[in-house]
């Protein structure tokens, strides 16, 4: 991957790690569109940390601030980033397709209790 997709990866990583980000990635993807105050509504999270976690999944790239009427910003999801980071793990997981295959067909060649003995 280029330098700038894993810096990307990294920074979706760890935003996706908190369950509070994951909870408001969640309801924008179910109902679309909405501001802080719409997703704390929703959400037993209170306004201000949800505030706090939308600056955060904004400097990650998976949502965008989108300025409306009296001084409400709506928040909209950006799925490019998520689109980087599940490349990532595509990659990651073909790294390991041979080496597990090969386990499988090692452990599968030996009996139950027995042992391999190697050359």
């Amino acid at each position: 991957m280029p330098p700038d997709a894993e810096a990307i990866a990294e920074q979706v990583f760890a935003a996706l790690a908190d369950p509070s980000r994951r909870s408001i990635l969640a309801a924008l993807a179910a109902g679309g569109p909405a501001t802080a105050t719409d997703l704390a509504a929703r959400l037993p999270i209170t306004r201000q940390a949800i505030a706090k976690h939308l600056a955060l999944l904004a400097e990650a790239g998976l949502v965008t601030a989108e300025p409306g009427e009296r001084r409400r910003v709506r928040y909209r999801l950006r799925s490019a980033p998520m689109r980087v980071a599940q490349q990532f793990l595509a990659a990651l997981a073909r790294d390991w397709d041979g080496p597990l295959s090969a386990l499988k067909d090692h452990l599968g060649s030996t009996e139950p209790g027995e042992r391999k003995e190697s050359a």
